[in-house]
């Protein structure tokens, strides 16, 4: 078993992977015919979003959508940065939310959170134990 990728489910899949590529500097991996789903490159293992249409009809049921939602949901996004204060100015001139501006933690790391237009809760922190990857 392996980790293949997180889709996030929002309401303009464009807009998302737009925001993340302002944001953060992602690339583009791949868009499907109609844009209903698109990924980011972001290494091993992909950060996708896919429309509340194709999500529903994917999962056959309802959720609660992130942006639907006063508080962040209970799931983050984790990208990892040698500079945490830069991509935190970087992600809010591009629309995102400051939830928490960047602290470190006993061991050292050093953490923000911002939430995205979309509603997606992203932490960005710099490497645990110093090595990026």
């Amino acid at each position: 078993m392996k980790f293949g990728y997180t889709i996030v489910y929002v309401a303009d899949v464009e807009a998302s992977l737009d925001f993340f590529e302002r944001a953060f500097g992602l690339a583009r991996r791949f868009v499907a015919p109609g844009g209903g789903y698109g990924e980011l490159e972001t290494g091993a293992t992909a950060l996708a979003f896919a429309d509340h249409a194709t999500a529903h009809d994917s999962l056959g049921g309802d959720y609660v959508a992130a942006a639907s939602s006063a508080r962040p949901l209970g799931v983050e996004v984790g990208l990892v940065t040698d500079d945490v204060a830069a991509a935190v100015q970087r992600a809010v001139g591009a629309g995102a939310a400051l939830l928490k501006a960047p602290t470190t933690k006993p061991w050292g790391q050093v953490v923000a959170y911002v939430r995205a237009p979309d509603g997606t809760l992203v932490e960005l922190c710099t490497p645990v134990g110093g090595a990026t990857s």
